[in-house]
């Protein structure tokens, strides 16, 4: 769908622009100046985009705790990013990784609709009345040596230097394209009143809006052209008001790679759109005179249409916020009714999109959630190829007398289910990490990311380990066949234990984990192996187990041993903070390790 949307919209975009240009040379100043001016809101987010992983993403995570907060938030980021598009992205994406809930996620959507209302503030109180082109040429000569520099956040400011200093630059072409297209070609014949008129500016703001991918875009558009005297005051509170009705299919368009979460929130900020455009339609009467009421009390003139329109936007947005707020509670219920949790398929991705890839906090949460969702495939399929039953383990007060009685086999095909629950799901993980990796990321998220790939990869190796031992592990428990029988279930009993600490670490206090219950295991498992080689020798001496039952069972404890240290690296990197002293802590038992492994091969 989204593609369909480019090449429908693209050739219709190109032939309004050619026809204008043919129609008039001075045309082309103006959308010359639309085209620096949308060029700088991109240069501004990613500007803004170079300190993602910091303030703002620590910021948003604390725009959770109330409805004030996350409107706060949605009001001062538009403010400063100058893009509520932009703050809808990040809200889609933040809410798809499960970093802030969907009432935070809506009422961030709805300060930004106020937040937006300060650009029509800028651009007609101080773009209209200042030569803004020239503070736009130095900060564009500063901007060009901060982009050069190594530091991310000196490219960051360079970035939002030349952002702004082309959203400037744009205004001016805009407003000149606009003064001189007047003595040629009077715009102000097209004017239109009454409910028809309202009716079809709105649809031309909404349509000019979804062109353009910015309601801010859209409004200095409206306020040059309303400031030289190209358009009808009336008209342009109608073309606003679509404006704000356009930029909804940003958020839509950016939903449509997210998860269901995603999809809630680009349909709340259609509804609250949609609710504010129609009430200020129906109360534009009273809406002008309030604007006359309030423009009087603060000395705006009766004839500076400019400001008064930015009064407008910013009355209008204000009043869906004071109608929406006291019904969020009703709006989340119907959200989650209309678009429900969607029904997992286990061998799909749940977390990780391309809705999330746009910040490194997105990125790594998504990762780390859905890496664990590729364990809880994984342990799953180990414990049905040991034919066990994850729900009766977790349960089982005695781990070894449950093995020992669990002696059905588990009707599975094993490699089917790896190839659908594991490797799909693996690739995709494999795919996302090497996309992010791609990006501009900081060395911390770089390493985190090198981390959770290691802890995918090990929990891949523990099931194939797990896939080799499982037919005769099959054949010699599924009846009692003496020694032999009784050598496989404590591989499995192993096996089985190992998974158990895992869930442990993973349901834990992320502050009370610690790498030293895993290690533990280890060292124990290691123990176990040792004890059963010697003990295979024994058996085979005392002729209680053939050499043939002998070399099997060897080569699948060793299988099992293997699938067990994969078990723990995954769960490690995955859950452990490989930092200070814990990472001191474990490079001694690692060395004690490498004792041990001295210890076993001298003797």
């Amino acid at each position: 769908m989204k593609s369909i949307f480019k090449r429908t919209l693209l050739p219709v975009i190109l032939g309004i622009l050619v026809f204008g240009f043919w129609i008039s040379p001075d045309f082309q100043e103006i959308a010359a100046g639309v085209a620096i001016f949308l060029f700088g809101m991109l240069m501004l987010e990613d500007g803004f985009n170079q300190f993602s992983g910091g303030f703002l993403e620590k910021l948003l995570e604390r725009a959770t705790g109330s409805t004030f907060k996350s409107l706060s938030f949605g009001v001062l980021s538009t403010t400063i990013m100058q893009s509520s598009s932009l703050v809808s992205v990040i809200a889609i994406s933040f809410l798809s990784a499960g970093l802030i809930s969907l009432a935070a996620g809506v009422g961030i959507i709805f300060g930004a609709n106020i937040g937006t209302t300060t650009g029509a503030w800028l651009v007609a109180g101080f773009g209209l009345k200042v030569k803004i082109s020239a503070y736009a040429l130095p900060m564009l000569a500063i901007s060009i040596i901060l982009v050069f520099q190594k530091s991310k956040y000196l490219r960051g400011i360079g970035y939002v230097l030349a952002g702004l200093g082309f959203l400037f630059l744009g205004i001016h072409h805009m407003k000149e394209g606009f003064e001189a297209f007047k003595d040629q070609f009077d715009l102000t014949r097209f004017a239109m009143t009454g409910i028809l008129g309202l009716m079809v500016y709105t649809l031309v703001g909404a349509a000019a809006t979804v062109v353009m991918q910015s309601s801010h875009a859209t409004m200095v558009l409206i306020i040059t052209a309303l400031a030289v005297g190209q358009i009808s005051y009336e008209n342009a509170l109608a073309l606003a008001i679509g404006a704000n009705i356009g930029t909804t299919i940003t958020a839509i368009i950016g939903a449509m790679t997210a998860n269901f979460q995603g999809k809630r929130l680009a349909l709340a900020h259609l509804i609250f759109n949609m609710v504010t455009a129609g009430v200020a339609l129906t109360l534009i009467s009273p809406l002008r005179d309030a604007v006359d009421f309030i423009s009087d009390g603060v000395g705006i003139r009766p004839d500076d249409y400019a400001l008064k329109l930015a009064v407008f936007h910013t009355i209008f947005n204000l009043l869906g916020v004071v109608l929406m707020v006291p019904m969020m509670q009703k709006l989340i219920a119907f959200l989650i009714r209309t678009i429900p949790d969607a029904t997992p398929d286990v061998s799909k991705p749940h977390y990780i999109s391309e809705a999330v890839a746009g910040f490194p906090a997105t990125i790594e949460l998504a990762l780390r959630k859905e890496i664990a969702h590729l364990q809880s495939n994984a342990i799953e399929l180990i414990l049905h190829a040991l034919n066990l039953r994850q729900h009766e383990l977790y349960a089982a007060q005695d781990i070894e007398a449950y093995v020992t009685a669990s002696r059905k086999p588990y009707e599975i095909d094993v490699e089917a289910s790896y190839e659908q629950r594991i490797k799909a799901l693996y690739s995709e993980i494999l795919e996302f990490i090497t996309t992010s990796l791609a990006g501009d990321l900081e060395e911390t998220s770089v390493q985190s990311l090198h981390q959770l790939r290691r802890s995918a990869e090990e929990m891949v190796r523990a099931v194939k380990e797990v896939k080799h031992l499982r037919a005769n592990m099959s054949r010699f428990t599924k009846t009692d066949q003496g020694e032999i029988t009784r050598l496989y279930n404590r591989v499995r009993t192993e096996l089985a234990r190992m998974i158990v600490e895992a869930k442990k670490m993973a349901d834990a206090d992320p502050e009370m984990r610690s790498s030293l219950w895993l290690e533990e295991e280890r060292l124990r498992a290691k123990k176990v192996k040792a004890e059963l080689g010697d003990y295979v020798e024994k058996l085979m001496i005392k002729g209680a187990l053939t050499g043939p039952q002998a070399t099997s069972f060897l080569n699948d404890a060793a299988y099992g041993y293997r699938a067990m240290k994969d078990i723990i690296d995954a769960t490690r990197f995955l859950y452990s903070e490989q930092q200070g002293p814990m990472a001191e802590i474990e490079h001694i038992l690692a060395a004690d390790e490498d004792d041990i492994e001295t210890v076993e091969t001298t003797s």
